[in-house]
């Protein structure tokens, strides 16, 4: 089950001295143990390239324990920073408690992580992926074009089990789906893989509305240059899971030289401070947005889990806690009016990412997922909208602005429609 958004507690009874487990407290102070001892309040950034051996036998073996994906012992070298990083540790302990992961490994960018995994599952001597589509582009390009050694079978959820190999290594989705914002039953899945391995991107959801591991999945798996951070200002990526997988990842971490910078580490850490903040106040904007926009005369349809008949297995409350941050358009005129569309944006930036504090408007099928097969991309008049933390009227001004730019290029329609803040 999720923490609670916020602690309940009684003013009649005594207050606990046990650690809190309520989500909000442990964004705050998670992986922050140790820091006021050492004299600061907030994390020291340290950017050491390389550090101190205390003798030629210790120093070796620290860097053989931390090569093959071990971390530090008392009184062992962190030897070299492609090795190992205290600040980098700092954030992964922090995640892992907002996850309920027994570990976290984090890596330069969100594609290094996957990269990371599907290494480490191709060594294994699987590696065959079945993937769900939709999905993030730089997955789907990177699993077609076999370019770190697997296969891939394309499925829905409904065709899992189907598609599961003997040489199967790993079952990849994301949920909400990228771009269409479509729920996946992570627990259904699961059942269908078998003893399989799931990986789940939360990028979108985030650990503050959804916990992948509790629904059985094996892994989960970040872009933390979105919703983590929130800023728009570090790049980075993150897989949680067991201890046994944090060590594969580690050493193909170390080997291949995929770190984590320490001070996007330190810039990661402190946004996942504000993360259950942030993601409940722009969920709540893009909700209201996603209502306000049913019906205009401008669109085909609104994407949004929350929406009445979008979300038909009932996750909404069971696995997922609300609909998200980000929304989708399906705008009348297909390409040229999600062209239109696009550019007529005046407040809302036009630009790739997700997550942070002010929103953006993409394309995906020309943009993010323009390597995907002919096909398979979203639909031509598909825009996706990640909304910030901007006054939900002022984003509703911008986008009827332009979506009366659509509508300028499509007489037979009306403009009809009621005005934001109405």
């Amino acid at each position: 089950m999720l923490p609670p958004s916020s602690p309940q507690p009684s003013s009649h009874q005594p207050s606990s001295h046990q650690p809190s487990t309520h989500l909000d407290t442990l964004a705050v102070h998670a992986g922050m143990a140790g820091v006021t001892a050492s004299g600061s309040h907030v994390p020291v950034i340290d950017l050491s390239s390389t550090n101190p051996l205390a003798s030629v036998q210790s120093g070796g073996d620290s860097y053989e324990n931390l090569a093959t994906g071990g971390t530090p012992g008392p009184g062992d070298s962190a030897v070299y920073q492609r090795l190992w990083q205290p600040g980098v540790a700092r954030f992964e302990t922090a995640l892992s408690a907002l996850e309920g992961s027994e570990g976290t490994v984090a890596f330069a960018t969100g594609m290094a992580a996957l990269t990371a995994v599907l290494i480490a599952t191709v060594t294994a001597g699987r590696p065959h992926i079945v993937a769900l589509r939709p999905i993030y582009g730089g997955t789907d390009h990177v699993l077609a074009t076999g370019l770190l050694g697997t296969t891939v079978t394309w499925t829905d959820a409904a065709g899992v089990a189907a598609a599961i190999r003997p040489d199967t290594g790993l079952v990849i989705l994301e949920t909400p789906a990228n771009p269409t914002l479509e729920l996946t039953d992570i627990g259904a899945v699961v059942r269908a893989a078998g003893p399989v391995p799931v990986l789940v991107d939360n990028t979108f959801a985030t650990p503050v509305l959804q916990r992948p591991l509790e629904s059985g999945a094996s892994l989960v798996l970040h872009s933390a240059t979105k919703y983590l951070g929130g800023h728009g200002d570090a790049m980075g990526g993150t897989v949680s899971g067991s201890d046994e997988w944090m060590v594969r990842l580690r050493q193909v971490r170390a080997l291949t030289g995929g770190l984590l910078h320490p001070l996007n580490a330190y810039l990661l850490h402190r946004g996942l401070r504000t993360l259950p903040l942030r993601v409940r106040a722009q969920q709540a904007s893009a909700a209201d947005i996603a209502e306000r926009l049913v019906g205009h005369p401008a669109l085909v349809r609104v994407l949004y889990p929350g929406l009445p008949g979008q979300d038909p297995q009932g996750l909404i409350g069971r696995q997922i806690a609300g609909g998200g941050a980000l929304l989708a358009l399906d705008v009348v005129g297909g390409f040229d009016g999600a062209v239109r569309f696009t550019e007529g944006c005046r407040l809302i930036e036009h630009a790739v990412s997700l997550g942070g504090v002010d929103s953006l408007v993409q394309h995906p099928a020309s943009l993010t997922h323009r390597p995907v097969e002919a096909g398979k991309r979203p639909g031509a008049g598909i825009v996706r909208l990640s909304i910030g933390l901007e006054h939900v009227d002022d984003l509703m001004f911008d986008i009827l602005g332009a979506l009366d730019r659509v509508l300028e290029s499509q007489p037979a329609a009306t403009a009809e429609f009621a005005t934001a803040g109405s």
